[in-house]
């Protein structure tokens, strides 16, 4: 044996030891432990127990870091989680977040910093957005006057298929299905007047469903479904030049901003680039799949974007003829596209919904939701009125920074036609901005003006809608 255990000392430490043992288990179980039997031991020796006790139960529970797809369910502590509403859910959280700080808000709960006894329940969603604030910021729309009707003009012997403005705003000009061009003088059209029309242009054999001023010379670019690119020279009111390419109708056509090129999209699924003067085709901008419905043209990078009726838009190099992004974003036929002169995005419509893109990039910003319709046509003003046309008579009115829709209407058929051929085919804003003008199918072309008597009390921004719609939309995944 050896002389640790024949020590009696050894022995009483021993028994001393599974006694402090016992003491601890039953301190550690108990649930206050003051007024618990405990054995007699050293006071001195629990206290120092009591005390790592305490600062056990002081340490912070550390949480681990949450993915951003999930989101957690808060369950009440009563000790019954077999409750229909005790749930865990995982929810989505909109890509808009993604590049921001993470911060949890309770959804649902009823939390408050006053009464903190109340346990918080709901959904856990993830917001970005103010550096850990943890409320997701609602972007305040801008207020705009409602829109209403002003004049209608009827002369055209079929649908209204094109809009185009003088740079001077002194004129424009509308291209219909009765294969005619009509040249109207805009202060008498805008008032009414019987001598409001100035010229009617004859040349084409299929619809016009093109129409473009140049901006340095006195000429009207017109194309349409019989394949045809004219020149007109407004001074002899006669076609100077003819532009032969295309192997089906032409769809749209647009003017370079500073060069002098000509671009056109058709059926025939590219965009051409025609040089003014020469009539020489300088670029066949294939890679659709479908007809090329819609052109903008810009005097920066990427110089010429086109949507499609195959979903697509594309960006190009207009000096290597190269297609630079793809965006694939969109589920339905791409027939109109439009951008501000005060910042360098675009906006693009489908039936699906209409899309706001950085155009440097082609990056996407936002969804404008909410016109239910096939968007045939949109335009925008300097004050950042968005307007889009569907072919149901519909016409929406966004605030283009924001998306917020302010004003709804429909176009009212004229005497004679159909309750149907509602259809808004083409919409224009003059160059100040304060008159729309929309070609239809009724053959008319109506003239729309802001409300002068409106104001931001008689047509207040309709901000809790507007709040529900931003909350609704941030938990959606794009």
């Amino acid at each position: 044996m050896s002389d640790s255990t024949s020590n009696p000392s050894y022995a009483s430490l021993a028994a001393l030891s599974a006694r402090h043992s016992l003491k601890r288990a039953r301190v550690l179980y108990c649930v206050d432990p003051q007024s618990t039997f405990l054995p007699s031991t050293d006071p001195a020796i629990l206290q120092a127990s009591l005390n790592r006790r305490k600062r056990r139960s002081a340490v912070p529970v550390q949480t681990k870091e949450i993915k951003q797809s999930d989101a957690l369910a808060l369950l009440p502590d009563d000790g019954q989680h077999n409750d229909n509403n005790t749930i865990i859910q995982m929810m989505p959280v909109a890509s808009e977040l993604s590049n921001t700080s993470t911060a949890l808000t309770v959804q649902g709960g009823k939390s408050s910093d006053g009464d903190k006894s109340k346990k918080a329940t709901g959904i856990l969603v993830k917001s970005d957005k103010g550096g850990g604030s943890g409320k997701l910021k609602i972007p305040t729309p801008d207020w705009h006057a409602p829109w209403k009707l002003s004049t209608v003009l009827s002369s055209h012997l079929g649908w209204v298929r094109s809009l185009a403005f003088d740079p001077t705003n002194d004129m424009f000009a509308s291209g219909s299905a009765d294969r005619t061009i009509k040249i109207w003088d805009l202060a008498k059209a805008s008032v009414g007047a019987p001598d409001a029309l100035k010229i009617t242009l004859t040349g084409h054999i299929s619809p016009v469903r093109g129409l473009a001023f140049s901006p340095r010379h006195p000429y009207l670019f017109s194309a349409g479904e019989d394949k045809m690119v004219k020149c007109w020279d407004l001074e002899t009111n006669q076609v100077i030049r003819h532009y032969h390419g295309h192997l089906s109708g032409v769809f749209c056509l647009k003017l370079h901003p500073t060069l002098d090129l000509l671009v056109t999209g058709g059926r025939d699924a590219v965009a051409r680039v025609w040089d003014i003067r020469t009539k020489t085709q300088i670029h066949v901008l294939a890679g659709h799949d479908n007809t090329v419905a819609s052109l903008l043209c810009r005097s920066t990078d990427p110089q010429v974007i086109t949507g499609s009726h195959d979903t697509t838009i594309k960006l190009w190099d207009l000096a290597a003829g190269k297609c630079m992004t793809t965006l694939t974003h969109h589920q339905k036929s791409i027939r109109a596209m439009v951008e501000p002169a005060f910042e360098n995005t675009f906006v693009s419509g489908a039936a699906d919904c209409l899309k706001y893109w950085q155009a440097k990039d082609g990056r996407f910003l936002k969804s404008y939701t909410g016109h239910k319709a096939v968007v045939n046509a949109m335009a925008v003003n300097e004050d950042g009125v968005l307007v889009s046309g569907g072919d149901d008579g519909t016409m929406h009115f966004w605030d283009y920074k924001t998306g917020y829709n302010f004003q709804s209407s429909t176009s009212i058929v004229q005497p004679g036609s159909l309750d149907a051929e509602n259809a808004i085919y083409c919409a224009e804003f003059d160059g100040t901005g304060t008159r729309l003008i929309t070609g239809e199918a009724d053959k008319s072309i109506k003239i729309w003006k802001q409300d002068e008597d409106a104001s931001e009390l008689t047509d207040p921004i309709d901000m809790v809608g507007w709040r529900k719609k931003c909350i609704k939309e941030s938990k959606q995944r794009y």
